[in-house]
């Protein structure tokens, strides 16, 4: 469970895990928290994020509250350029930092199914119902509020 206290959470944050809870996946939830720095709207943030939910498709690696972090980061901050090996450099950089201060705050992990606790990778495509016993055992909107804190903080120190 993520280590960033939930009361101080900013109001992106907070909008971020009420996505989540309104039925977007971790990823949608988390990518269109940002879409006023993006400039992508909410049906095109959904729809770029919609296979990256449940670590990918349901399959359960990387988290899709990273993937939406990372999503978010190269559309505010993001190089263009394919011959921009500096940009590239400094874009992975950005991420890797992240990542590791993801894992640093989530038990050593950026992988779904560790984050869930689970021993297996998923193979049924099925999305779970969405319930008040899901949302009470799952850490995803939690995870989603986290993430878009840490990108938040992130690019505010860049400033």
């Amino acid at each position: 469970m993520p280590q960033q206290d939930p009361m101080n959470y900013s109001p992106r944050a907070l909008r971020a895990k009420e996505l989540f809870e309104s039925g977007y996946n971790c990823c949608q939830a988390t990518l269109i928290a940002f879409e006023d720095l993006t400039g992508l709207d909410r049906a095109t943030s959904a729809k770029v994020a919609s296979s990256f939910g449940g670590g990918i498709g349901r399959l359960r690696e990387v988290c899709g509250t990273f993937t939406g972090l990372c999503m978010a980061l190269g559309m505010i901050a993001g190089y263009e350029d394919p011959k921009d090996s500096t940009g590239k450099a400094e874009q992975y950089k950005k991420i890797q930092a992240l990542a590791q201060r993801f894992k640093e705050d989530n038990g050593g992990s950026i992988i779904c199914r560790e984050l869930l606790g689970l021993q297996e990778q998923k193979s049924d495509p099925t999305p779970a119902a969405r319930t008040s016993e899901y949302y009470r055992k799952r850490p995803c909107g939690e995870l989603c509020a986290y993430a878009t804190q840490i990108l938040e903080d992130a690019l505010a120190q860049s400033k």
